[in-house]
């Protein structure tokens, strides 16, 4: 991991003052690094019976297709509100000022189904309870875990995940 490490670059002050914010996209941009990550993540997934993976706007789709394909089940986006064409289910959350809202298409998963959450970066966390909460409060399926490339441990957001499981490529 630690090659991934080193291609994800640290960008100062970005998107405010006293951030620093880890870049991917040089990680993405090198297919070396590219493969090492969804090799990684598809070595623990693979034989866990997963149908289908659970990608969060924007970037887990860019992991998460990659690695449904990889291991042979199908791939799932939740995003924004307006974004997906048919009937949806909603969520909405509270941020720290404000709230934001995620939609999941109404026929998107079966039920018994077993699906894996992912997403680049596990910061504060309220992006991704609100996925498991859309996913446990409209479907009945088993969500195996969260998966990240990231994640910003000082923030503590594993803790407001109610138990979810969580696994992460590179910690901070």
């Amino acid at each position: 991991m630690e090659q991934l490490k080193q291609a994800i670059r640290d960008i100062p002050d970005f998107p405010k003052a006293g951030i620093v914010f880890k870049d991917i996209t040089p990680m993405l941009s090198n297919p070396e690094t590219l493969a090492q990550c969804i090799n990684a993540f598809k070595d623990r997934y693979a034989g866990k019976g997963i149908d289908t993976v659970v990608g969060v706007e924007a970037r887990g789709f860019i992991f998460g297709a990659a690695l449904a394909l990889s291991l042979g089940c199908g791939f799932t986006m939740i995003r924004k509100p307006g974004k997906l064409p048919y009937k949806t289910f909603q969520e909405t959350y509270s941020l720290e000022y404000g709230t934001d809202t995620i939609e999941i298409h109404q026929d998107a998963i079966q039920t018994g189904q077993k699906v894996l959450v992912i997403d680049d970066v596990l910061a504060t966390g309220g992006t991704v309870n609100a996925a498991a909460s859309l996913l446990k409060n409209n479907f009945e399926c088993e969500i195996l875990e969260a998966a990240f490339v990231m994640e910003l441990g000082f923030l503590n957001g594993r803790d407001k995940l109610g138990g979810l499981p969580v696994f992460s490529l590179i910690t901070y």
